[in-house]
């Protein structure tokens, strides 16, 4: 029997050859496709490869009847419906390790380019001036660089700064004390790296916690003079607040490969400023990634459909296809609670204590465990973790996990209880299946609730005193934000408690801080799972 497999964005040939070469694979390549001729013709395919050009929408893979995998040749999967595919059993696949080397060289790049005035040099230079005192530069050596996110690519950029006698500031959730010191770094809340950085540069995805991560708050807190480089994702960095620190005098400079538009709009003010050092999203531009990420997806292809071989994938662990439609709900339910505990708790963390309760024991657990694992670095790692490297990645980053299991019974069925402790707290969380498919969080630390959780969720601790909920009601009220579901603990009566509630939309930061600054709350966070 022959695989179909459908090439639809260009790749390169060596990627396109490692697939043609096998017997079991009939390769078609078609990068003019239309969204409506690719819905008509998917039909007919086992595989299709894509780069970010092939938008693989819900309707796509409605359509698709046969498809049995997805391959993205990057890290992004902005261009794929990874919820629709893992509803219709598509494995999606992308390529996290390929353009590591590429984006981290760029913001590299680019920190020098703007310490050393090289684009406003080369442009004097070539209206026939010689103004060598206009651009007098700064050196790196002996400065301090803060990285905020401490994946691969901020791994690779830290080791190229301490080489030029950087010290380097660290901020990542997930990386220990002790691994930073092996790396040469120093671990630092934001608050402390803001305050002491001569350069900061992200490295981080763009969610819900990061989006406009540095704003006029944090500009206010940094160093006069401070230099900024983003080559992770727009919308990191507040680009008015941006524009208003440059005007100010506060920030000396910064360099954008990545825009909160893109491209940025013609009348754009960052287009304006002489201080801004601006390419149009090279991060991963160079040939040798281009190629890398082809030939890896191409393997990763092939080797699932010959042999069934799972590798990168950032939707299913890799289990018998009878077996995984059993767990499904516990890995939904799993991968549910990892991400609420990365999203509530505060600080570096340390240690994952994971224990499984009841009928669940009669399962393979390590794909739960590898699915909270995996739950729990996506809010910060986003598509550069799955089910294959989630483990990996924690062990890199001195995360402890403790897996434990008892089979006595207690109040449900079956329990998943995960609890999380950093270097500033300890969290817990408690999850079971309603009528075995629906995921519930039934305890919050010392509070019993019952917990959806799906979608935006608002998680308040507060004093249990009457009117929390109307209080807080009111104002995601007159803000627009509507509640679609609630639930309430707390531990003893008029003591702390907690409030969740399913709302219908995201909630700005500045929505939060005014809930968070009303009587009888003690603290606010915003879920997205």
């Amino acid at each position: 029997m022959a695989y179909k497999v459908l090439i639809s964005d260009s790749l390169s040939k060596e990627a396109v050859e490692i697939l043609q070469r096998e017997k079991e694979l009939v390769v078609d390549v078609n990068t003019k496709l239309t969204p409506e001729q690719l819905r008509d013709v998917i039909k007919n395919y086992d595989a299709l490869v894509v780069r970010s050009g092939t938008k693989v929408s819900k309707d796509i893979i409605e359509a698709a009847d046969k498809l049995k995998i997805v391959g993205r040749a990057g890290v992004g999967l902005d261009n794929v419906d990874v919820e629709a595919a893992s509803k219709k059993g598509v494995i999606v696949v992308n390529t996290p390790a390929g353009n590591t080397i590429s984006t981290a060289e760029h913001a590299f790049t680019m920190m020098l380019a703007l310490s050393r005035n090289i684009p406003l040099a080369d442009l004097s230079m070539k209206k026939g001036e010689w103004e060598r005192k206009k651009f007098m530069g700064h050196e790196l050596y002996g400065k301090t660089l803060g990285i905020v996110g401490l994946g691969r690519i901020g791994t690779e950029v830290a080791k190229r700064a301490l080489s030029f006698g950087m010290k380097v500031l660290a901020y990542d959730p997930y990386l220990s004390m002790e691994r930073a010191k092996d790396l040469g770094m120093e671990p630092a809340d934001l608050d402390t790296l803001f305050k002491n950085a001569d350069y900061i540069t992200v490295h981080t995805p763009l969610t819900v916690q990061t989006n406009h991560l540095i704003s006029d708050k944090q500009f206010d807190v940094m160093k006069k003079n401070v230099r900024l480089i983003n080559c992770a994702r727009g919308g990191i960095i507040d680009e008015a607040a941006l524009v208003r620190a440059i005007e100010s005098g506060k920030v000396a400079g910064a360099a954008l490969d990545v825009y909160e538009e893109e491209p940025p709009q013609k009348d754009s003010k960052l287009l304006t400023l002489d201080k801004l050092v601006l390419t149009p999203h090279l991060g991963a531009s160079t040939e040798e990634a281009q190629a890398n990420v082809a030939i890896e997806v191409a393997n990763t292809v092939r080797d699932y459909l010959i042999s069934g071989c799972i590798r990168n994938a950032v939707n299913v662990p890799c289990v018998e296809p009878e077996m995984f439609k059993v767990i499904d709900p516990y890995l939904k339910l799993a991968d549910k609670m990892g991400s609420m505990q990365a999203q509530l708790v505060e600080g570096h963390i340390k240690k994952v204590k994971i224990r499984y309760v009841g009928d669940i024991l009669k399962y393979d657990l390590s794909p739960f465990t590898l699915s909270i694992i995996k739950g729990l670095l996506t809010p910060i790692l986003q598509e550069t973790v799955n089910f294959v490297n989630s483990m990996v990645i924690a062990k890199e980053r001195g995360i402890n996990v403790v897996e434990t299991k008892t089979a006595e019974v207690q109040d449900f069925a079956s329990l998943i209880i995960v609890e999380v402790e950093t270097d500033k707290m300890k969290s817990s969380l408690i999850g079971t299946l309603f009528t075995k498919v629906h995921p519930r969080i039934v305890k919050i630390d010392d509070s019993y609730v019952d917990a959806v959780p799906d979608g935006y969720m608002l998680v308040t601790s507060n004093k249990d005193v009457p009117g929390i909920i109307g209080q807080i009601g009111t104002i995601l009220g007159k803000n627009g934000v509507n509640i679609a579901g609630m639930s309430f603990g707390r531990e003893v009566k008029g003591g702390k408690a907690v409030s969740i509630l399913n709302i219908d939309s995201d909630v700005p930061n500045s929505v939060l801080e005014e809930i968070r600054k009303s009587p009888n709350i003690y603290g606010v966070k915003l879920v997205k799972v």
